[in-house]
């Protein structure tokens, strides 16, 4: 018996390694402002929250608000024309999305990339395989807030109960959690096992095929 009829995914550190565009693009726009650069690790630690979030984090401590909007301008506007340069997905997550749907489930993305950037990737590297995608905009508060996992369920017209939710940070664990739903946790993106356990995780994969096993133990539903 099929518990659930819609997979919903996060897309950075989920289905795509996007660090080293995001890196790239962090630092063209700190260089082209004259701000001291920063290392990809710490950029692993800067994203989750939002294009907003990652440059606000990634500027030096004590930015005037107005050269910080500046950055995030010309990162928007540079990362717009290279989101694609050097991101890929990861290896048996194509796989996984062609399978899910040829069982029948619905799929789609919820992040807190930039709209324009998640329409984009979504048809470079995955095209027919989700049936709705939702980034970053205005009038949708970004994840945690079920704002944007709501819109999906809405489009879709599925309840809560029937959809997963499958995420790699600990912002993908609270966004689950304020919409009710159940959630996989995946350990091959940016935040590793140890961090998801300390921050709730109960389900975590190694590998992108055992998301496919998961969606069939019971033990899934609390």
């Amino acid at each position: 018996m099929k518990h659930y009829k819609l997979v919903i995914f996060d897309m950075d550190g989920t289905i795509l390694n996007t660090l080293e565009d995001l890196t790239d693009s962090t630092n063209y726009a700190l260089y082209a402002h004259n701000l001291p650069q920063r290392t990809m690790e710490e950029v692993r630690q800067f994203v989750g929250n939002g294009i907003g979030k990652l440059i606000e984090r990634a500027v030096p401590v004590g930015t005037k608000k107005e050269l910080e909007e500046q950055v995030l301008a010309t990162f928007k506007a540079y990362y717009g024309e290279h989101c694609a340069v050097k991101t890929r997905p990861y290896e048996g997550i194509l796989e996984v999305l062609r399978t899910l749907r040829e069982r029948g489930y619905l799929t789609a993305v919820v992040s807190n990339k930039a709209d324009f950037a998640v329409q984009s990737l979504v048809q470079d590297y995955y095209p027919g395989l989700f049936d709705v995608a939702v980034g970053e905009k205005e009038g949708v508060r970004r994840k945690p807030a079920p704002d944007s996992v709501f819109e999906v369920l809405h489009l879709l017209g599925i309840e809560k109960e029937a959809a997963v939710y499958v995420g790699d940070s600990d912002v993908d664990l609270d966004t689950a959690k304020n919409a009710g739903m159940e959630v996989i946790a995946v350990e091959w993106g940016f935040r590793d096992r140890e961090f998801l356990l300390a921050h709730g995780a109960r389900v975590i994969v190694g590998k992108p095929m055992e998301i496919l096993e998961q969606l069939e133990n019971d033990y899934l539903h609390l």
